[in-house]
């Protein structure tokens, strides 16, 4: 038994799973899930650099996350950083703080290792289903499709595109016009066009599997949670039609509107142009489900460290 700290940190979001392994019998006991919203993408798209605003909101979390790893007495921490991290050209103010709050050296992985990290974390503990799987993680700056089986990932790709960058970028009205929707709809589908370049063939996929705040967010608008409730929302499914219909809801929303609605803070100005992701990717998809799953690349980085 490994007692191990997962960190993901993302263009939108900084995540801590605690968790005691046992890589022998397979098994995951989580102590400590959690997430912060701190925005670390903040204008990167834009200026190319992290904002310092958004460096300390990473660093405060971080200094809370080591609070807790320190009180769990774990064995290994990993830190993993993505897309937003990977595209700023002061990465190295990110890496130095990080290591000064934390004591380990954050990892600013290639979009081929977070797509390897988020197809074994979500599939790990999948129900018995239809193969190919394709998994779509929709982060804030970045969305990886992996397609492959209960064996492993057969090919995999990371976009330049998430519902941060999108916003920003595409969609930063409030809310945005039916122009603006449709302009960043025919730039996700460009990008949705070179999948198969890399052997990614979306189509293929009997079980669509998403992940990440975006798809969990959406999970909880369509069974009608007013808090969340993890046994609830992991592992549901909802029929594609569904799906369309309430991003299409979301997308003619303001942010008050999506936030009366039960979005939270930090995410609503955002879902929009996520759920538009998503919506695209499903019209592809040769699934009639979408299959939601809140395991995901953090379980696999914790895997890993095991």
């Amino acid at each position: 038994m490994t007692r191990v700290a997962a960190i993901d940190c993302g263009t939108n979001t900084v995540k801590l799973l605690v968790a005691d392994i046992d890589p022998v019998a397979g098994t995951q006991k989580t102590l400590v899930r959690e997430l912060r919203i701190v925005r670390l993408g903040q204008d990167v798209d834009r200026t190319g650099r992290l904002a310092d605003e958004a460096l300390a909101r990473v660093f405060g979390a971080t200094e809370e996350y080591a609070a807790t790893i320190a009180a769990h007495d774990v064995d290994a921490v990993r830190f993993v950083a993505t897309s937003a991290a990977r595209d700023a050209g002061n990465a190295d103010v990110f890496v130095a703080g990080v290591r000064a709050r934390l004591g380990v050296e954050p990892e600013v992985v290639s979009g081929g290792e977070e797509a390897r990290l988020t197809f074994d974390g979500a599939t790990r503990s999948l129900p018995d289903v239809a193969t190919p799987i394709c998994v779509v993680d929709i982060g804030g700056g970045s969305t990886e499709l992996i397609v492959g089986d209960h064996v492993g990932v057969a090919a995999a790709h990371s976009l330049d595109v998430g519902s941060v960058r999108l916003t920003e970028r595409l969609m930063p009205a409030d809310p945005p016009p039916r122009s603006q929707v449709e302009a960043a709809g025919r730039f996700v589908d460009d990008l949705l066009d070179t999948l198969p370049t890399y052997g990614v063939r979306v189509g293929d996929a009997r079980t669509l599997v998403g992940v990440a705040g975006t798809v969990t967010t959406l999970a909880v608008l369509l069974l009608g949670l007013t808090d969340w409730d993890r046994e609830r929302v992991h592992h549901a499914t909802f029929p594609v039609p569904q799906v369309h219909e309430m991003v299409e809801r979301l997308e003619a929303m303001t942010v008050a509107q999506r936030e009366a609605l039960g979005v939270p803070t930090g995410r609503s100005d955002v879902i929009g142009a996520g759920g538009l992701i998503l919506d695209r990717v499903l019209r592809r998809s040769g699934a009639d489900r979408l299959l939601v799953s809140d395991s995901d690349i953090l379980d696999g980085i914790a895997w890993s460290i095991a």
